[in-house]
């Protein structure tokens, strides 16, 4: 799959999903709901205070019978009220609305009524890269700081299996560093190759993997081969596991900001998609966000 349109025809080739929207009167998430809409993949419940979630859909010219509101009186409540239902299977796929990051993420965590599971949750982003053959998804760029080998394997585990929707082939994976050769004594290089181990040994589920990789050999063959590495996911990488959030979020800002790549992303690790789109996100970024999850729903 090469263009994040093609996501679109694959969602509207399933049936359509029902998303949750916390303190759904939110204009920029609304105006990303109509696009959804338009593409009659969704059924959207916008969860908060009624008169605030119709305000915000007049002013969108959004049909109020397109819609269900689900009214509550509190960010706290629309979280409860709104998780819960995804928790209980009434509704396919969660979207954080106006309402404070901290707020939504402690309420999917809940351990009663949330989204918790075995897994951490993890930032995965998918991108359409212009100068790259392919879709790619980086990992993580957003929630885990400083990962350590058990919380990688997560990373890693939540990122294929967002992947594997997408790809026709065992999801290749490469673990980035600053150097394709192990280092001894520097954590990314030593945690890359026993990932990479692990991967081989059946441990990170259906996959092909290679480590320690540099960015040039990931995306580009012919510098691997330049280099003498001889690997099957060298220039032809679904998936980045980056060391830790500083490599993780640079490179997820230097091909939205330089390269003007298009992207969909995700909160994974929870019993379903959580699509948690930032204020400086564009519409785009979060239709194709919302598309992603419906795939993956």
């Amino acid at each position: 799959m090469k263009k994040l349109s093609n996501l679109i025809e694959k969602a509207k080739g399933a049936q359509k999903k029902k998303i949750v929207v916390v303190e759904g009167h939110d204009l920029p998430v609304l105006e990303a709901i109509k696009e959804a809409l338009g593409l009659e993949i969704i059924e959207p419940i916008l969860v908060g205070e009624k008169e605030k979630i119709e305000k915000s859909l007049k002013e969108l010219d959004i049909p109020v019978s397109q819609v269900e509101i689900l009214n509550t009186h509190s960010p706290e409540e629309s979280a409860k009220n709104g998780i819960s239902l995804v928790s209980k299977k009434m509704a396919d796929v969660v979207m954080k609305g106006l309402i404070p990051t901290d707020t939504f993420l402690k309420a999917i965590l809940n351990k009663e009524w949330g989204l918790r599971t075995d897994s951490i949750l993890s930032h995965i982003a998918l991108f359409e890269i212009p100068t790259y053959h392919k879709l790619l998804l980086i990992t993580d760029a957003a929630m885990n700081i400083a990962p350590d080998i058990n919380q990688k394997i997560h990373i890693t585990k939540n990122a294929v299996n967002f992947m594997k929707n997408i790809v026709e082939e065992k999801p290749k994976v490469a673990f980035l560093t600053h150097n394709e050769k192990v280092k001894p004594g520097v954590q990314a290089s030593e945690d890359a190759a026993m990932l990479t181990m692990m991967a081989k040994r059946g441990q990170l589920g259906d996959i092909v993997a290679d480590g320690p990789l540099a960015l040039d050999n990931i995306i580009s063959k012919e510098a691997a081969e330049h280099k003498g590495i001889k690997s099957e996911v060298a220039g032809d990488a679904d998936i980045i596991i980056c060391p830790e959030i500083m490599s993780g979020n640079a490179l997820y800002k230097s091909l939205t900001y330089f390269v003007k790549a298009k992207a969909a992303a995700l909160i994974a690790g929870a019993k379903a998609p959580v699509v948690l789109t930032s204020r400086a996100d564009s519409a785009e970024t979060k239709l194709y966000s919302i598309v992603f999850a419906v795939v993956n729903s």
